[in-house]
């Protein structure tokens, strides 16, 4: 009995030892249990953290590395091909740009030639032969047509403010103030308005109203005449007349009314002509505005005073 209670006794303290045994080694595998929870977690953070570092890291490299040494160089070696490339093609074009138009400004119209770059053609002079009746004109008139034809062959343009064909070119007034002085008519005016004055104080201009070349306005119309124009442009002058030229008379060929004189676009044969030449003439178109001003009206024509008729 004694053994048996000596067994039981050490057989209780195997299991319990076997116990504590045990529950320190539940407490041990509590206690390590929880380590690798937290680091499967951990590893899951650093998955995660890795992956939102690398997109950043690799797209930062990948800006690093070509910012630092292929794209400064590259860049600006582009840049720097690219600048002097498109440098030099878009400086010549600037150049080339302006360098036409004021070159086709003196080319066409020098100096010599002031009104010819708006020439679409050239310039007409006739001979006294192409016109009709023309050796029964009295001496002075056919003198005065001479002289104005004759600046007809010398190729001038239309130059505003000028009365002289050394200028290369003259305007409308400057035509007939340089044509009536040449040939004796020394207290003629410089500008067509004091033209039309001067006329009209002789008590040689007739008026002319009608749009009609054959009105009967037109019965008193003579060769050597000078015709008045306004709103051929726009200016504020009094009289508003704003072109004068002389008239020659009828050509032989069309059996039209033909004048000489300078203008910036006159027609003759339907085609336009730019300075000193032989025009049609013609009434124009009526206005297409209510402003008088800028539409072309013709006023009438007038002998020249102190012509004579013999």
């Amino acid at each position: 009995m004694k053994w048996l209670l000596i067994l039981a006794i050490f057989l209780g303290q195997v299991c319990a030892a076997h116990a504590a045994e045990e529950s320190l080694g539940t407490k041990i595998k509590k206690a390590f249990a929880p380590a690798p929870t937290p680091t499967p977690s951990r590893k899951h953070r650093k998955k995660k953290a890795t992956p939102t570092p690398l997109p950043t890291a690799s797209p930062r490299q990948k800006k690093a590395s070509p910012t630092p040494s292929p794209s400064p160089t590259k860049s600006k070696s582009k840049r720097k091909k690219a600048s002097p490339t498109p440098a030099p093609t878009e400086s010549p074009a600037a150049t080339e740009t302006p360098s036409p138009s004021p070159a086709e400004k003196p080319t066409p119209s020098p100096p010599e030639h002031p009104a010819s770059g708006k020439k679409g053609w050239p310039n007409v002079s006739l001979s006294p032969d192409e016109i009709i009746d023309y050796d029964g004109y009295p001496p002075k008139v056919r003198q005065i047509i001479d002289a104005g034809l004759a600046l007809t062959k010398q190729n001038l343009g239309y130059a505003y403010g000028s009365a002289y064909p050394t200028n290369g070119g003259m305007d409308c007034s400057g035509f007939t103030y340089y044509v009536l002085r040449q040939n004796g008519f020394l207290d003629v005016p410089r500008d067509s308005s004091q033209q039309y004055v001067w006329v009209r104080k002789a008590g040689n201009f007739n008026a002319v109203l009608s749009r009609k070349e054959d009105s009967f306005e037109f019965d008193a119309l003579k060769p050597g005449d000078l015709l008045f124009w306004r709103g051929t442009y726009n200016i504020d002058r009094d009289p508003p007349i704003t072109h004068t030229m002389i008239y020659l008379g009828r050509e032989k060929r069309t059996k039209k009314r033909v004048m000489v004189g300078s203008s910036d676009g006159r027609t003759y044969d339907g085609k336009q002509r730019w300075g000193v030449s032989v025009f049609d003439f013609k009434m124009p178109p009526p206005p297409q505005s209510g402003d008088a001003k800028i539409s072309p009206v013709f006023v009438g024509y007038g002998r020249i005073p102190g012509l004579s008729e013999d």
